[in-house]
């Protein structure tokens, strides 16, 4: 692996691994890696990302406002190409995703102007995708 860019690693509690598994394959077209009867690895996007099976754990977090929206606390998700992020849209609206935020622009006309979605998988864990016009202002402030 030559990646210039460190790649992230992130854990998390699902409910039940066969519609995890589904659902990251089928839906968002991650690929699988090594997997247990406790867990599934996935290629989140070029990260790994590890879903565990415990019940107990998954599930909904409180929001905090960000630009009118009630953000959940508890996500994750990747920064995508904008082209990239308009045809995952796309994707996730014929996989008729029930989003908990609607695909659209946040901060319009200011600096970190994006596009962000939010949805929930199958444990109700949170997603976000999101996208910069200006990958530069990924950062700014």
């Amino acid at each position: 692996m030559n990646n210039s860019v460190p790649l992230f690693h992130l854990a998390f509690p699902v409910s039940d691994l066969e519609t995890t598994r589904k659902f990251y394959t089928d839906v968002l077209g991650c690929s699988t890696g090594r997997s247990s009867e406790q867990w599934i690895d996935f290629n989140f996007f070029g990260h790994q990302v590890v879903a565990h099976l415990k019940p107990e754990e998954a599930g909904s977090s409180p929001t905090n406002e960000v630009d009118g929206d009630k953000v959940p606390v508890k996500h994750f998700g990747v920064i995508l190409e904008w082209q990239a992020w308009h045809d995952f849209a796309e994707r996730l609206k014929s996989h008729k995703i029930n989003f908990i935020i609607e695909p659209h622009i946040r901060f319009q006309g200011q600096v970190g102007e994006q596009a962000t979605m939010f949805f929930l998988d199958p444990s109700g864990n949170a997603l976000e995708f999101k996208s910069f016009k200006d990958p530069s202002q990924v950062f700014a402030y």
